[in-house]
């Protein structure tokens, strides 16, 4: 059995000292990182409201509060999907084109100066 310090709580020997710090070491946690398909089908699963959140947390072993986070985003971003974002692609497409035609004529103009250019300096 360990020994017991002045604090009750069990010896787990020697603490170990950050050199930086000079306080106890502690572990860094490593962040999970969820593909987005999954985020998609556990926010769905949020939103069915067949089983709790606290339900899915257990099932799928991610807190609670990263669930409330997920579903919060997908509702926050919700109506900007039943925005006429059609038109705004049209409108950014037809600027491209005519900036692509204006650099088409650019580089026609640029061309003729040169040939007309080379042609009266005689090379």
């Amino acid at each position: 059995m360990g020994q017991a310090d002045l604090s009750g709580k069990a010896y787990n020997g020697p603490i170990k000292l950050d050199t930086k710090t000079g306080g106890p070491k502690r572990q860094m946690s490593i962040r999970k990182k969820y593909p987005t398909d999954f985020k998609a089908k556990v926010v769905l699963e949020i939103l069915k409201e067949e089983k709790s959140v606290s339900q899915l947390s257990s099932e799928y072993g991610i807190h609670p509060s990263i669930l409330n986070r997920w579903r919060n985003m997908v509702i926050e971003k919700l109506p900007s999907f039943f925005t006429d974002e059609q038109k705004n692609l049209e409108n950014i497409k037809a600027q491209y084109e005519k900036q692509i035609q204006d650099l088409y004529a650019e580089v026609g103009r640029l061309t003729t100066e040169l040939t007309w250019l080379k042609k009266k300096s005689g090379l």
